[in-house]
């Protein structure tokens, strides 16, 4: 069995743990986290940073940032993304200090073949809410979506097969949509309210992960 097989195998195991039922109210949170890795190559190496910022919900003020710096020695292989990055994601949310109580996650989660994109298969193997947002579209048995009105809130359901993937959504008026998907113990309702009421004037990437990005370029300039 060669290692997409592997992958592949492990994944659609995985799917049997999915939950898409809320673990936590949002009047109940307290602190959320932004996770975001980045990758750059030295020679014919390739290293990745991944950066976790930790934040006070509602104020949005950051409490707690860590990082780890690899080698990376997985292979990329479509669809299979999350384990190239999960061992980098593990060490630095096992350095963190404060519990949080849901993960944003660059990149998708339920919006994946087999539903088992990173912010999926993070929160089954931490057992926490996440949340996956990506800034791309994921093309899924060449389903396009379809693009939502123009102004803030604005959304559309990218549905697969009679199944609802991911939401794409308008967080600001007139900006570029983002690609909204759970990952688990939440659902796609309480995901959306949620990233938009950490969506500000400044950026309409939500703050978790809009920080978390801005934090591995500063890693990667300091090393």
């Amino acid at each position: 069995m060669d290692k997409e097989e592997f992958f592949i195998k492990k994944q659609i195991e995985f799917m049997r743990e999915i939950d898409l039922h809320n673990a936590v109210s949002i009047s109940a949170i307290k602190r959320i986290a932004g996770v975001d890795l980045a990758y750059w190559k030295k020679g014919e190496d390739e290293y990745a940073n991944c950066c976790i910022v930790v934040l006070e919900f509602p104020s949005l003020e950051v409490i707690e940032e860590k990082y780890t710096v690899k080698k990376v020695d997985v292979p990329y292989i479509p669809g299979c993304l999350a384990f190239r990055e999960l061992p980098l994601f593990e060490e630095v949310y096992s350095l963190l200090e404060t519990d949080v109580d849901v993960i944003f996650f660059d990149g998708n989660g339920y919006l994946h073949p087999r539903h088992m994109g990173l912010a999926t298969h993070a929160g089954i193997l931490i057992k926490k809410p996440t949340i996956g947002i990506a800034k791309s579209y994921y093309k899924i048995k060449d389903v396009d979506f379809i693009m939502p009105e123009s102004n803030a809130g604005a959304y559309t359901d990218i549905i697969i097969d009679g199944e609802v993937y991911g939401r794409v959504l308008r967080t600001a008026e007139n900006v570029k949509p983002i690609f909204l998907s759970v990952g688990h113990k939440i659902d796609l309702d309480t995901a959306m309210k949620l990233t938009n009421m950490v969506i500000t004037k400044d950026s309409h990437i939500p703050v978790p992960t809009r920080q978390a990005d801005l934090m591995t370029h500063r890693v990667r300039k300091a090393i």
